[in-house]
């Protein structure tokens, strides 16, 4: 009996991949179990040998200052009598006889080496595989179930979910499958291994593979943008300067990418070099339309680009997918609008800013149009810019100029006191370059958030404002706070 017990761990060591003293000690946590049923509230430890198989029970009983359970603790007295060196903590075992394993105790027992057993299991599955997220694995598809597929790993098994397959692919048991090993997650049911092969990782892991100046780090991929299945972007650039990024990718008479493109069974693949410019990156990623003018709003971060008639329906894309996979490359909102479009959206964009200017500032077309042509779009870039800008202005002497930045500041101020409504009276409403310690820059950054005065300024919270450091800007409130008179007695 003995030596069997040391034959069934080492085969279900072999069958399981999992190590023989894992199963040892799981068929000790299954004995302890069991005598539970013999022995009762008794604290008990199992122990088998490890080279003859022979099975030892023990009553465990523990040293403690205060006894409450007097079966399994003794006094440090009573220990003495035992043992002169013992002291508290110090454990005794007393033999106990075997125990007969009845059908319940049997099932109870190979329940508890079973769930030791997939727990094993399911550890040396997250430890094979999660170093290995983000990574290209080889199996062997071992059913399909409701659209899913399972794939066999060799030391685990894969989940490929239908929404993570290229559309329109199928797969049958027995097919070999290279798919992007997304994410390990770690279960009560069992470890789970998910796959995909529309995840973006995939075209990046396929290009690294085919590439060698990937591998060796001379060609970088900077973004990638994909529909699966129909079209996908990817940004690169080089890290020598002897070298074509896009080339480099392409391959000798497309040999690299069309690798790539018969993996992903037909998937077009676009390849941009990068730039910081993100103008040049815009226009680089529409391809293949061709841009002709494009205007940046680093603020909101968006562009507008504009294009010949005849090219809106290619810079727009089936479904929207070239401008969508543009924006998602570069991380840009990109408007597209034909030329025509453009032209009438500048002519009604300058029209309100010449009215805003005829308004706030008092004054004519003509001045309206200086400024505009010098820059100028809005009362804020009046309002707080060095006024040697706009004395730099042909005509405006200094005087003028100082006049034309009051007004502006005034109109800004008339501005949030409409906008604070009854709550704020002209004679107490404060301006923000009033504050102790504003800056233009950062009165021209609260303009634009719609914190218009030092009362709007003192009523706000610092994660409602960005672009200003959050030392500044608590800084900044306080001081408001104190301009508009609220620590006063």
């Amino acid at each position: 009996m003995n030596a069997d017990m040391l034959q069934v761990a080492d085969a279900v060591a072999r069958e399981k991949s999992v190590e023989r003293e894992l199963v040892l000690e799981s068929m000790e946590q299954a004995l302890r179990t069991a005598a539970r049923r013999t022995y009762g509230t008794k604290t008990i430890d199992a122990i088998i040998d490890r080279t003859t198989g022979e099975i030892g029970l023990f009553h465990v009983r523990t040293t403690v200052e205060e006894v409450e359970d007097e079966e399994n603790e003794l006094t440090l007295e009573q220990a003495k009598a035992l043992d002169a060196d013992a002291e508290i903590g110090t454990t005794f075992e007393e033999s106990l006889p075997p125990i007969t394993l009845d059908r319940v105790a049997a099932q109870t027992a190979k329940q508890v080496i079973n769930q030791k057993i997939r727990e094993a299991e399911r550890a040396q599955v997250v430890a094979e595989y999660e170093p290995r997220v983000g990574e290209i694995v080889v199996g062997i598809v071992k059913r399909v179930e409701r659209g899913n597929v399972y794939v066999d790993l060799g030391r685990g098994e894969g989940v490929m979910y239908r929404e993570d397959m290229l559309p329109r692919e199928s797969f049958r048991q027995g097919d070999r499958i290279r798919t992007y090993l997304r994410e390990v997650r770690n279960q009560p049911k069992g470890a789970l291994v998910y796959l995909s092969r529309a995840d973006a990782g995939m075209v990046l892991k396929l290009f690294e593979q085919e590439v060698p100046e990937i591998q060796d780090g001379l060609v970088v991929i900077q973004a990638i943008s994909r529909d699966p299945g129909s079209r996908s972007k990817i940004a690169v650039i080089s890290t020598d300067i002897g070298v074509d990024p896009v080339g480099a990718c392409v391959g000798m008479r497309g040999s690299r990418v069309q690798a790539v493109v018969n993996e992903l069974h037909g998937e077009k693949i676009d390849i941009i070099e990068w730039t910081e410019d993100p103008a040049a990156f815009v226009i680089n990623a529409l391809a293949p339309a061709e841009v002709e003018r494009v205007l940046v709003d680093e603020d909101s971060k968006s562009i507008e680009v504009a294009v010949a008639e005849d090219q809106l329906a290619i810079a727009i894309g089936r479904r929207g997918q070239n401008v969508n996979l543009a924006s998602g490359l570069t991380g840009w909102d990109i408007e597209i609008m034909t030329l025509g479009d453009e032209k009438q959206k500048r002519v009604e964009e300058v029209q309100a800013v010449k009215d805003a200017f005829a308004a706030g500032l008092d004054i004519d077309e003509d001045f309206s149009l200086l400024l505009i042509n010098e820059g100028f779009m809005s009362l804020t870039d009046i309002a707080y810019c060095d006024v040697n800008e706009l004395t730099a202005i042909d005509g405006l002497e200094p005087e003028l100029a100082a006049e034309i930045q009051k007004r502006a500041r005034d109109s800004l101020l008339n501005s949030a006191l409409e906008q604070e409504g009854a709550d704020v009276s002209a004679e107490t409403l404060v301006a923000l370059m009033d504050v102790a310690g504003m800056t233009a820059d950062v009165a021209e950054t609260l303009t634009l958030q719609g914190v218009l005065s030092a009362n709007a300024l003192a009523d706000a919270a610092s994660d409602e404002i960005t672009g200003v450091d959050e030392a500044q800007l608590n800084a900044l409130i306080i001081a408001a706070r104190e301009a508009c008179g609220w620590f006063k007695d």
